[in-house]
């Protein structure tokens, strides 16, 4: 099975490669009267093992909005044989095979899923006019290593560990687009983890939290502040996008008169609404002052890898 965009670094096995082909979102409707959209997250733990979070209402952010689904609930780990993949809970099962995903309730069919692609509608956004380009594939002159030397480019993508050259104060809006590496056999804080800290100071989490709950540490929490409205993480090796409003804090001199702000959204979906962020974050290399401060794309183990980054000040 081809799978196509994979990181170059990573060393995916052919294994591995069918189980990104059934590791995804699926969407459905309900067969009775009710009609109701219904969504499924597949998501790999290794050893062709698999779990699966089920949404009645439609899978996260399908409205393009932070509408939560009706409900969410989680079967497996089930271990794919021949094909198939069968989770039983209750008076529900699923069986996946064939790119589909079958729900049958009292033993009675109730909705084919089918698999979906979702990309974000920020996905290869221009910078507007006046814009401050910081990166658009075509060389990494604007980043630099946080600690020693070396290309802060792997093929045609920036990698992680590295800061912006300039440093930026005031208020801004920030495009850029991420891709988290398949480690299925990780989990936690292992898995695909990065994140990008405004000012080197305040970090929007990067990670694989697809299928998760949507936490202050998992993929768009403003780290160790709050979590998502809505986990709107995509499977790794899917381009995904943050597109952020960040107001500085305000300073008169040494002593801070207002905290910083940020709205978020991820994947088009905003998942926070001028939230307001009075601490730096953990581990930030800034400390919090007045002074401008770079960005930076941290570098926890994880191949993760960004493009299409671009600044426009307000």
């Amino acid at each position: 099975m081809a799978c196509l965009g994979l990181s170059k670094d990573v060393g995916i096995q052919a294994a591995e490669v069918d189980a990104l082909g059934i590791q995804g979102e699926y969407s459905g409707v309900m067969a009775d009267r009710s009609q109701m959209a219904v969504g499924a997250q597949l998501i790999a733990v290794g050893d062709d093992q698999f779990r699966l979070t089920l949404f009645e209402g439609g899978l996260p952010g399908a409205s393009g909005s932070a509408d939560s689904p009706k409900s969410r609930e989680e079967f497996g780990p089930a271990k794919l044989q021949n094909g198939k993949l069968l989770f039983s809970k209750g008076k529900r099962q699923l069986v996946y095979e064939n790119q589909g995903i079958r729900l049958e309730q009292d033993g009675k069919p109730a909705c084919e899923l089918k698999r979906v692609v979702r990309k974000s509608v920020t996905l290869n956004q221009k910078p507007p006019e006046g814009a401050i380009v910081l990166f658009d594939g075509t060389n990494g002159d604007q980043f630099k290593l946080l600690r020693g030397e070396g290309d802060p480019m792997i093929d045609g993508e920036l990698r992680q560990g590295i800061t912006s050259e300039d440093e930026f104060a005031g208020d801004f809006t920030l495009h850029i687009e991420f891709k988290l590496p398949f480690e299925p056999t990780k989990s936690g804080q292992g898995r695909g983890n990065s994140g990008i800290y405004m000012q080197g100071r305040y970090e929007v989490q990067m990670l694989d939290s697809f299928g998760l709950t949507g936490e202050q540490n998992e993929c768009g929490g403003i780290y160790s502040v709050k979590k998502p409205d809505v986990n709107m993480c995509y499977p790794p090796e899917s381009w995904q996008t943050y597109d952020i409003d960040f107001q500085s804090a305000k300073w008169d001199g040494e002593t801070k008169t207002d905290n910083a702000r940020m709205t978020v959204r991820h994947n088009g979906v905003v998942i926070h609404d001028n939230v307001e962020v009075p601490k730096t974050t953990t581990a930030a290399p800034r400390g919090e002052s007045a002074e401008p401060g770079f960005l930076y794309l941290q570098d926890h183990g994880s191949p993760v890898r960004y493009r299409n980054i671009w600044l426009s000040k307000r």
